[in-house]
């Protein structure tokens, strides 16, 4: 009996059935489909005349080592900059807008801000650029915070940009002592026209004529702006940044305070005036000492004005470089789109395993040394990444593949009656939580006399294909000592459904040619479930593009429920040892949320346990499938 269970132990996934067999059942299907292939290619070359194509290349295997951590930073566009500039000791910063949720995107910058610092031994701020008082929430401020510490970073400081409002009005007012800055009272329209027009096209640019005002009557105004004389859009203070005829929009003399009357969340009713970006936040870099400002590719045509306002008012001067962003296809990452989605309760809320906020990924399950390792192997460069959903759920899968244990998982149960169990029934059977992984250890489950399979394992009637459950045909359960053959089945005249399975075990016969996974009864620690299985939210990979909008293109099947789904009793013992597994910010013992209970169920997929979950309802998430779902990005 021993010798029996240990042979399932070394059971293989045949990716194409979905069914745990042997090495040499395996291999022997392995073979015929590859017969089959070339019986196929051959005919295929007779009837076309075409030169045969090459054979593809070997799978990856999920034991080859994961790449170097360092490797962005070591190699490539990074190690570039920190060349040009190598300073030490670095400074780095993650100065996110606090006016929604962060996305995929903003992992890179995460990694690259914080990564970039680590690497060369220094230390990376989180600072709030918090100059919009009309978007910002407290909600926001908290999330940036959370996601940042869970990708596994610790800020040298929090700061705000609303730290240095007094500091940056200050600098403003000794630009317009340098005849570098005046108030204008110019509409959109007539900037426009300053511009060139809609396309430039309407006529050479030029500036406009309150750049002439002195430098008394631009102080007085700008006092008046501050003081509340000006209404909104009345006036603004602009730069006057060298020659209006200059190639790059980001000099053609930009604001650089604008009116809003609007309480700040920090500040209160202090201030009625407010910094623009383009002027806070190269002055913020140059007050908390950044040796190397990195931002995304949207911002080279910024360096310039970046360097020219930190370079006129005489302040140290940060070094700005550019990186490419990240982005996914198949999705939407527009907050104002994923605010539609949530109010048309589409989506369950922001944090919506289907989307790619941060905080959906983290419920989701996905680990942050996953997203971090995808980073990595991706490296930096210039170019703009646009990912697949299935490159990013590859990388994920890999990752989960060497990381997590393995469990057993019904979906849809029906309970199978083992006639000749008795001599069994009660017994304790040990499963590893990875055959590859030994120091992952194992866990005990207890056999009964009944126990619950999957609905898709059994069919009424034999199929010389189908190598599972059927009358009289026979099936091995992982880890149990003697397969078992159906014998008879019952099912519910109103629905048509099977309700039992009656079966005898096969003591006599050979190794079976399939394996499948089991759960016990609830009396042997077996625990229900809700299982959501998630799928794309969208039907195309450009859903921006879909006739009618992105709402047209929802996928109806995006999320799959199984509402009494079976787990085994191992899942208790996952829970008690989470995270798994212990890196990023989810680097200890209890250190993570219930999404850090992860595992792999067998033959079926990743899962994580969701936030909404209770000790008396288990909620499971789909990390992600086993294997790539072909035709589906």
């Amino acid at each position: 009996m021993a010798d029996l269970a240990e042979s399932t132990a070394k059971l293989q996934l045949d990716e194409e059935t979905g069914e745990m067999v042997s090495k040499a059942e395996l291999k022997k299907r392995q073979k015929k489909r590859e017969k089959a292939k070339a019986k196929e290619a051959a005919r295929s070359e007779v009837k076309n005349e075409e030169k045969a194509k090459p054979a593809p290349k070997p799978k990856a295997t999920t034991d080859e080592p994961a790449i170097d951590p360092n490797f962005m930073f070591k190699t490539g566009f990074l190690d570039e900059v920190f060349k040009i500039r190598p300073m030490k000791p670095v400074f780095t910063r993650f100065p996110p807008e606090p006016n929604g949720f962060l996305h995929i995107g903003h992992a890179k910058a995460i990694a690259v801000n914080f990564g970039f610092a680590r690497y060369h031994g220094g230390q990376c701020y989180l600072r709030y650029d918090d100059t919009n008082p009309e978007a910002e929430e407290q909600v926001y401020f908290d999330a940036i915070l959370e996601m940042v510490e869970w990708l596994g970073f610790k800020p040298y400081k929090i700061t705000y940009s609303s730290d240095n409002f007094q500091r940056l009005y200050e600098l403003a007012e000794k630009l317009i002592g340098l005849e570098k800055a005046y108030v204008c009272h110019c509409n959109d329209a007539e900037i426009k026209l300053q511009r060139g027009g809609e396309k430039g096209t309407a006529g050479p640019r030029y500036r406009c004529k309150h750049a002439e005002q002195s430098v008394e009557e631009n102080l007085k105004k700008f006092r008046d702006m501050r003081d509340g004389h000006y209404k909104p859009q009345e006036a603004f203070l602009r730069m006057k940044q060298g020659s209006i005829t200059d190639g790059n929009p980001q000099m053609w003399d930009l604001a650089a305070y604008r009116v809003l009357n609007k309480p700040h969340y920090r500040t209160g009713d202090t201030w009625r005036i407010y910094p623009t970006y383009d002027f806070t936040h190269c002055l913020c870099d140059s007050f908390e000492g950044i040796t190397h400002s990195l931002c995304t590719t949207e911002f080279v045509q910024s360096r310039v004005s970046y360097e020219w306002l930190n370079r006129t008012l005489g302040v140290y001067e940060p070094m700005q470089r550019e990186y490419g962003r990240l982005s996914i296809a198949g999705t939407v990452l527009s907050k104002r789109k994923i605010l539609k989605l949530v109010q048309e309760k589409i989506v369950r809320g922001w944090n919506d395993p289907r989307l790619y906020t941060l905080i959906g990924i983290k419920r989701r399950g996905v680990p942050p040394g996953a997203i971090l390792e995808f980073i990595n192997e991706l490296g930096v460069t210039t170019a703009n990444s646009i990912i697949e959903i299935k490159r990013f759920d590859q990388a994920i899968r890999k990752y989960l593949e060497r990381t997590v244990p393995r469990l057993m998982l019904i979906l849809d149960p029906i309970p199978v009656v083992i006639e000749d169990a008795d001599e069994l029934d009660g017994t304790t059977i040990t499963l590893p939580f990875s055959p590859k992984d030994p120091k992952m250890g194992s866990h005990d489950v207890k056999f009964t006399k009944t126990v619950y399979i999957d609905r898709s394992d059994f069919r009424e009637e034999a199929d010389p294909s189908f190598f599972r459950l059927a009358p009289g045909k026979t099936v091995g359960l992982l880890q149990v000592p003697y397969p078992i053959k159906a014998v008879s089945f019952t099912k519910d005249d109103a629905t048509g459904k099977v309700t039992e399975i009656r079966a005898v075990f096969e003591k006599e016969t050979k190794k079976p040619k399939a394996y499948i996974q089991w759960v016990s009864t609830e009396a042997a620690g077996t625990r229900e479930a809700e299982v959501r299985i998630y799928n794309s939210l969208f039907k195309s990979d450009n859903p921006n593009d879909a006739p009618g909008g992105f709402l047209t293109d929802i996928n109806p099947e995006s999320e799959v429920i199984y509402p009494n789904a079976l787990i085994e009793s191992g899942f208790d013992e996952v829970k008690r040892r989470a995270p798994w597994p212990e890196a990023a910010g989810e680097s200890e013992l209890g250190k993570g949320g219930p999404e850090s209970v992860r595992f792999q169920a067998m033959r079926i997929a990743y899962f994580a346990l969701d936030s909404d979950s209770t000790d008396d309802h288990i909620i499971l998430n789909r990390i992600v499938a086993l294997k790539e779902d072909v035709g589906k990005s």
